[in-house]
């Protein structure tokens, strides 16, 4: 079975429905209010556990009641905590608004996920044993690039998701396999609008990108093949909170099982517009059973 680690965040999502996103200084009346685990880590983790991966997350929670529901949220999902960290303090939190074209907004407060700043004994070796090493910019950038350099020295495929976006170290890039930005994302990493001459920039640090586009599906570009694009599902979105993390863990394990590129993006796609016709990250996330009916159709 494909073994994945992931490094990287995890948040309770305080998600608030509305019907429009408030502007500046503008107070809105919503709908509902639910707290829901996510994080970018576990969700990638959970996303690739659920699509039938073995899958271990290292991060942190706080000692506090979200701490310990997120923790058993990823066990539900199959996802081993055995890395995962306790700290003193509050757990990461997002606060979300989700208006009702399924579009959102995101303040995220690092909480626990901040003290992740490096590898502690047995992360180093939790990776070498992995086939792929998930990455997100949730947690220090220090612990991130450390992550990657032991990834890249025992051969393991390292994909990124660029998010929160912000400019990155050639010590990082360098190290990573698969970049997989959205188009927001890729263009602020090269400051090209266009996500094809984005993508094509990125390529002279990085050897393979896939640049999310939302409902117009994804691009792929690598060095010396010729771009490829692949649609998305056309699909009513009612929360795509989690559609990109969705897309991302699915994507890795659909390639360390040894899946065409065409095939594993179509893969991903299915699965990211499965998630997002329900509402929440985490708890919108398909299992296996339900990307592989949605892809055959």
């Amino acid at each position: 079975m494909t073994r994945i680690a992931v490094l990287g965040s995890t948040n309770m999502d305080l998600v608030a429905y509305v019907e429009k996103a408030p502007q500046r200084g503008e107070t809105v009346t919503g709908r509902e209010f639910r707290t829901i685990p996510g994080g970018k880590g576990a969700n990638q983790a959970i996303a690739a556990a659920r699509a039938g991966a073995t899958v271990s997350m290292i991060g942190a929670v706080g000692n506090d009641p979200f701490g310990t529901r997120l923790r058993a949220t990823l066990e539900h999902s199959g996802v081993n905590t055995d890395h995962l960290r306790t700290t003193e303090g509050p757990s990461g939190t997002a606060h979300i608004v989700v208006d009702d074209e399924g579009g959102n907004a995101i303040v995220v407060v690092p909480g626990a996920n901040g003290t992740v700043d490096h590898l502690v004994p047995g992360d180093e070796g939790l990776i070498s044993s992995a086939d792929a090493l998930l990455l997100q910019l949730e947690i220090p950038l220090p612990a991130v690039v450390a992550g990657a350099r032991t990834a890249r020295a025992h051969g393991v495929r390292t994909v990124l998701t660029p998010a929160p976006a912000r400019p990155l170290p050639r010590a990082l890039l360098t190290r990573v396999d698969l970049l997989v930005p959205n188009e927001h994302e890729a263009a602020t990493l090269t400051g090209i609008p266009d996500p094809r001459e984005a993508a094509t920039a990125l390529l002279d640090q990085v050897p393979e990108v896939v640049v999310t586009l939302g409902a117009a599906g994804s691009l792929h570009v690598s060095r010396g093949a010729a771009p490829l694009t692949v649609p998305a599902p056309q699909v009513t979105a009612v929360d795509s909170t989690g559609a990109g993390d969705t897309f991302a863990g699915t994507l890795a394990v659909a390639l360390c099982e040894g899946r065409p590129m065409r095939e594993a993006l179509t893969w991903a796609a299915a699965a990211a517009a499965l998630s997002v016709q329900r509402e929440g990250a985490s708890a919108s996330m398909p299992y296996r059973s339900e990307i592989e009916a949605q892809f055959t159709q």
